[in-house]
């Protein structure tokens, strides 16, 4: 597959997740605007990316670029897309790299959106930093001050702790992942669970940026992101900025990063 060759893009951003997927419109590099659709939903993902490409496809250069940590979801959504755009979809890794080093274990494969975080964290910072993912899982990855992947940790994001709890145990119920009272209190069996994940996962995350800290020798910026980023880190002094399209603007630092390689082939 040839990659148009060119320093600047018009995009569409697809970032396929395992229960859904965000779309990005990104205009002169500048994200427009976004949408959100289930991952099996291969047709309303279509629809969405086919009104945003609406927006580019008399723009030059436009592309369509689809990273996926969804593999069975991946085939229909980009057959979707190419059949309601008639235009080729780009996919990060098998056409576009991810514009960020790396230093792991040989033959580790670590999952694009962690990837693509980091990179849009260093284009946006170029400076050490640690970028916190608080999705179905929660990362917490550290990139050093040249731009290199150090790697990090995963535990079990909010609402799969509170699944375990219920699911593992006879008398804990289902519930809904919130923010907890601000009584430090749980006087209720709802309110103790959710105290419990919720400072849990900021407890673990200011554990972790200091082990980082101190294995680096200085402090680094914190960016949050995720589905339930600005419900547990809005208002920790920890955490430096909140940003919710992290991997769309990492999808666009991949698409500009492998369009300026091109430009100067």
């Amino acid at each position: 597959m040839t990659v148009p060759s060119s320093p600047a893009v018009n995009l569409v951003a697809v970032n396929i997740g395992n229960t859904r997927t965000q779309l990005g419109l990104f205009v002169g590099d500048r994200l427009e605007r976004t949408a959100h659709c289930p991952s099996a939903e291969a047709n309303e993902v279509a629809k969405a990316a086919q009104s945003m490409w609406q927006a580019i496809v008399d723009a030059e250069p436009s592309m369509i670029v689809v990273a996926s940590v969804n593999e069975p979801a991946t085939g229909p959504i980009v057959a979707a897309i190419e059949r309601s755009t008639s235009s080729e979809v780009y996919r990060i890794d098998d056409d576009l790299g991810v514009p960020i080093g790396q230093q792991l274990d040989p033959e580790t494969i670590t999952g694009l959106d962690r990837l693509l975080n980091a990179a849009a964290a260093w284009d946006r910072l170029k400076q050490a930093c640690v970028v916190v993912d608080a999705g179905t899982a929660v990362t917490v990855d550290f990139v050093d001050g040249v731009g290199t992947f150090q790697g990090g940790a995963i535990a079990p994001g909010a609402r799969m702790q509170l699944a375990a709890l219920h699911e593992h145990t006879a008398a804990l119920p289902t519930i809904d992942f919130v923010r907890p009272d601000p009584d430090p209190f749980g006087k209720n069996t709802r309110q103790a669970m959710l105290q419990g994940v919720f400072h849990g996962i900021r407890g673990l995350v200011w554990r972790l940026v200091e082990q980082y800290a101190t294995a680096y020798g200085a402090f680094p910026q914190v960016i949050a992101t995720g589905g339930d980023a600005a419900t547990i880190f809005e208002g920790d002094e920890l955490v430096n900025a909140i940003v919710p399209d992290l991997t769309l603007q990492g999808i666009a630092a991949a698409a500009r990063a492998n369009l300026s390689e091109g430009a100067d082939a």
